[in-house]
């Protein structure tokens, strides 16, 4: 059954935060959706091949008819075959001014008055949505790692990875990748390329696979490596960074990079790590 989760509660009370985390356990996530089309986006979720499973949408009292609105959205969702649900984040009204006077933004509703005149007109505004949300959040004292992981424990699955890697093999000649978080040097290994029977094979291929990992040190070098990630990866999960890149490089990107890439993914995976192996310069030479 597909999930719409809508997003809302007072300005400055963490909705942008909410929904980065919920987009990185993997939902469909809007912002600032109008309310009048969520009723569309839930129809179009409902009928999709294949269906979204979980939609999240993010909506503020920027939205002018805004309870009308809303509860017939709710109403069509539900109708669909969609389980609504609604999320409120609250924080007590000095949090809210020191929030916006520490990033020097006016309340959206504090016209020509003080962010608290704004802050107190939207709790009129949104005292009823309040009264009807499915879960009341108050983050007066999160900051933003505590929301995210709050969140995550909420409407997170058993099943979704606590991070995601993305193991990259890569040529030193062909440059650094860019967005790289670790970078590890497999050049000590000895060069399939100057094996005249290796050379035109790849890491992937079973012959040159073999041929690297029983060189003195690869297997050693998987070993450590791989217990050497792990505080890494844990503290990336408590950071809520969720989302890593690992670069494995030799001089060409073709023959050690990738048959250690290969290995190291199948030894990093699992327990809360999902991880996808891909050879950057592969088929370059």
């Amino acid at each position: 059954m597909s999930e719409l989760l809508i997003i809302t509660g007072m300005s400055g009370a963490g909705r942008s935060t909410a929904a980065k985390a919920l987009e990185d356990l993997g939902w469909y996530v809007v912002d600032n959706l109008p309310p009048q089309l969520i009723a569309e986006l839930a129809v179009l979720a409902a009928t999709a091949e294949p269906r979204v499973r979980r939609i999240a949408v993010a909506v503020d009292v920027r939205g002018r008819s805004f309870f009308s609105a809303l509860a017939d959205a709710v109403s069509t969702a539900e109708r669909s075959g969609i389980r609504t649900r609604l999320l409120f984040l609250d924080a007590t009204n000095e949090t809210l001014v020191r929030r916006f006077e520490s990033v020097r933004r006016p309340h959206p509703l504090q016209g020509d008055g003080a962010p608290l005149d704004g802050i107190r007109a939207e709790r009129k505004v949104m005292g009823e949505l309040r009264g009807n949300a499915d879960t009341l959040v108050d983050t007066s004292r999160l900051n933003v790692h505590e929301l995210a992981s709050k969140i995550i424990a909420l409407f997170g699955d058993a099943g979704d990875p606590s991070i995601r890697i993305l193991l990259m093999s890569f040529g030193f000649k062909y440059g650094l990748p860019l967005d790289a978080d670790q970078v590890a040097d497999v050049r000590f290994l000895p060069n399939p390329f100057w094996v005249p029977e290796l050379r035109a094979h790849n890491g992937m291929d079973a012959e040159v696979a073999d041929y690297v990992l029983g060189q003195e040190g690869a297997a050693e070098f998987i070993d450590r490596y791989a217990l050497a990630l792990q505080p890494v990866l844990a503290g990336y999960v408590r950071e809520n960074k969720r989302y890593a890149t690992i670069a494995i490089g030799c001089t060409g990107g073709k023959h050690r990079s990738v048959a250690i890439t290969e290995v190291l993914a199948q030894r990093l995976e699992g327990a809360g790590v999902a991880v996808t192996a891909v050879h950057r310069d592969v088929g370059r030479e």
